[in-house]
């Protein structure tokens, strides 16, 4: 197991926390103590299909075994602060994780599925312009345990009779700026020995990392979401200032060669709508003429206000004639039901706790960098 691995999984001197070490890194883990590599597919299980977080109550490993590993390692979840409920069944947790920060996930009740939006960083140095994380600015990446921490935690809140189908990288920051965290994650996710969720059931959403998405197919091919908000670079610099780095048309270009390696074959592009901002028909028209005849889906997000933000909403009639328009152009779309704005956790409200360590957001970087 690689030594940057083990000392992102370290919490207590001396302990490794095993939570969130995907299979072959526990078959390491368990080789450095001259054991088996069945000893980590025991381990999952407890762990993940039984949700057993003490070494003592798992049996069919030995007690001189189960002994050891509580003297070198633990099974540590980060703690609750505050969990809020919404009246439309909503549930949001404010996850401390240490030194003043404090992530947030969300769990989304719908007929027939229950979907776990779950925080891959303290904050987000994405500086969208549309988004409540962006504006707490960046502290740092968090860790496999903190990313799977969060399912575990929702999970037990919620008890055995609301088993969570969908599990989605649309908390707060980019998953794909905190690559070698998450991916151990969506492996444990989808591991047949740990949760067994299906790849098409695991999305990540990213605002346009291109190179990490052209690795992404490689080493770990679940659903993808991009947050792409407009159909011209001149105005998706404004919205996501990533495009000016990675532009609409390199980033197009990524997602279609990871759609042919997707097995549902289809990239969801996520659209905030802006009142007279994106919301022009002639936005649909531009929109559709990128998308037409490619495995896309367009999501349509009603925009969800916060503080200080100087956006609001298209009406829903906009939104309706948006909608239309791509659908007319040959492009699948749907338009988000708003879920949880009564406690701050529908889409782009997410904020958490955050001690900004950076000196200025990537839109203020990058944008000294193109003048």
């Amino acid at each position: 197991m690689p030594e940057n691995t083990l000392s992102a999984a370290r919490t207590d001197p001396g302990k490794l926390n095993l939570i969130g070490l995907a299979g072959r890194d526990l078959e390491d883990f368990f080789g450095s103590l001259d054991e088996r590599p069945y000893r980590a597919r025991q381990l999952l299980g407890w762990l993940y299909q039984r949700d057993v977080l003490d070494f003592r109550r798992m049996t069919d490993i030995s007690l001189r075994l189960r002994e050891r590993l509580e003297l070198i390692a633990s099974l540590a979840l980060p703690d609750v602060i505050r969990e809020e409920r919404s009246v439309d069944g909503t549930r949001k947790w404010l996850i401390d994780v240490g030194a003043g920060q404090a992530v947030e996930s969300v769990f989304i009740p719908e007929p027939g599925r229950s979907t776990l939006c779950i925080s891959s960083q303290a904050g987000c140095a994405m500086d969208c312009s549309f988004c409540a994380t962006g504006k707490q600015g960046f502290n740092r990446n968090l860790t496999a345990a903190e990313i799977l921490g969060q399912v575990l935690i929702a999970r037990r809140a919620l008890g055995a009779d609301t088993p969570l189908t969908n599990i989605v990288f649309m908390g707060m920051g980019e998953p794909l700026a905190n690559y070698r965290n998450v991916i151990p994650v969506v492996k444990l996710l989808i591991d047949d020995c740990a949760f067994g969720l299906s790849r098409r059931r695991v999305t990540i959403s990213t605002a346009g990392l291109v190179p990490q998405i052209r690795r992404l197919s490689e080493d770990c091919n679940v659903a993808l979401a991009v947050s792409l908000h407009a159909p011209h670079d001149s105005l998706r610099d404004e919205l996501v200032p990533i495009n000016r780095r990675h532009p609409i048309a390199e980033l197009l270009e990524a997602c279609w060669q990871y759609a042919d390696c997707l097995a549902s074959r289809q990239v969801t592009f996520e659209y905030a709508m802006l009142r007279d901002v994106n919301d022009d028909v002639s936005h649909a028209r531009a929109l559709g003429h990128l998308l037409r005849g490619r495995p896309a889906k367009v999501n349509l997000i009603p925009f969800n206000a916060f503080p200080g933000t100087r956006y609001e909403c298209s009406s829903s009639a906009k939104i309706d004639e948006f909608c239309n328009a791509l659908r007319a152009a040959g492009v699948f779309a749907t338009i988000r039901k708003t879920r949880g704005d009564d406690i701050a956790a529908a889409c782009g409200q997410l904020a958490g706790q955050v001690k900004d360590r950076t000196l200025s957001r990537l839109g203020a970087k990058l944008t000294r960098v193109t003048n």
